[in-house]
């Protein structure tokens, strides 16, 4: 049974700082690239940051500089560094992996709200 399972959410203050964990577990395929994407209310899902097995990032405009993504290939692990986050930032975040011919993998979501 596939899983990605995340932690790490909550409430934070504006300024304050968070760090996500997602470790996925019952895939077949290599993994060769994972990521957080997150969705807020009324709006739909994007990016955030994604890391290649190979320790290339991505990063959406919108966290570059703020945020930090990081992975254990072997515990396929990723992990969401958030630091001086700010109101917008609140959202559902959900892990993401992709593995060799392209098959794509999603976590339940983990809450991240930021009070102002």
């Amino acid at each position: 049974q596939v899983q990605l399972v995340e932690s790490g959410g909550g409430l934070v203050q504006a300024g304050g700082s968070l760090r996500l964990s997602c470790a996925a577990s019952g895939i077949a395929l290599p993994i060769i690239r994972m990521g957080w994407y997150r969705q807020a209310l009324g709006k739909q899902r994007e990016l955030v940051a994604t890391i290649s097995t190979g320790s290339a990032t991505n990063y959406a405009d919108s966290v570059e500089g703020r945020f930090t993504v990081s992975r254990d290939n072997g515990r396929n692990t990723v992990y969401l560094q958030m630091n001086n986050v700010i109101p917008e930032d609140t959202a559902v975040y959900y892990c993401h992996a992709q593995t060799v011919l392209t098959r794509s993998y999603w976590g339940q979501g983990t809450w991240v709200t930021v009070s102002s």
